[in-house]
């Protein structure tokens, strides 16, 4: 049959196979984050920590001066920048769940300053091209409808 390219059998992955694909590619973007992190001077504190609902991909602290600053890191991976990176991902409803998981994080802790970090990958792990890091600091500042006083 002339056609029958079009009418090729899919073989996709199954849901489950689809998404644990995913989570292996974020946790790769993660793992080089941390990297790309450690070798600008920062420690890391946790990784993929839980807080209640949500999760915060990378907590790190940097020197400043006398005193170390928190830095709250959401890291996005993506093959391509064909529809968008990784910070345009990072919309108000994220950022909002980020604000909260890092708060609730600090009340537990002394009071410090802190910021909001991401980190994009663009690439995968299949690929042969060394990815691409971009480290946007201070992205974006808490949201107004909380308020951090400190342990």
């Amino acid at each position: 049959m002339f056609f029958s390219f079009l009418f090729k059998k899919r073989t996709a992955q199954t849901p489950n196979a689809a998404y644990a694909a995913r989570q292996a590619t974020g946790v790769w973007g993660e793992n080089l984050a941390a990297k790309h992190l450690k070798r600008k001077g920062y420690t890391i504190v946790g990784r993929r920590v839980k807080v209640m609902r949500d999760e915060i991909d990378i907590i790190a602290t940097i020197p400043i001066g006398d005193a170390k600053q928190v830095v709250f890191v959401e890291v996005k991976t993506r093959a391509s920048e064909l529809f968008g990176g990784g910070l345009a991902a990072v919309d108000k409803r994220k950022r909002h769940a980020i604000c909260r998981a890092a708060l609730r994080w600090l009340r537990r802790k002394p009071k410090t300053m802190f910021r909001f970090d991401i980190i994009e990958i663009i690439g995968s792990p299949e690929s042969s091209a060394a990815p691409s890091i971009r480290h946007y600091e201070n992205a974006f500042n808490t949201n107004p409808r909380y308020h951090y006083a400190g342990g």
